[in-house]
């Protein structure tokens, strides 16, 4: 392996999931009664350093299936 493509791997596998979880617009806040010290956001940006792309996929299709529960005039 070059390591070129070991880098890109890097890149592709991992930062730019990671950039994607971290400005994404589309995570839910956290209610109220949540006992959990965390936002959702870091909770996703940890399943994404944990997991990789497969992290990254499970937050894409959470995405959508928020995506598709909201009425239209939401979306």
């Amino acid at each position: 392996m070059t390591p070129a493509l070991g880098w890109t791997i890097v890149i592709v596998g991992l930062v730019l999931p990671l950039l994607h979880v971290s400005f994404s617009r589309d995570i839910a806040p956290a209610p109220k009664d949540a006992g959990c010290p965390f936002s959702p956001r870091a909770g996703w940006i940890v399943l994404v350093l944990f997991l990789g792309p497969i992290g990254w996929l499970m937050f894409m299709h959470s995405r959508r299936r928020r995506r598709n529960a909201l009425p239209p005039d939401l979306q």
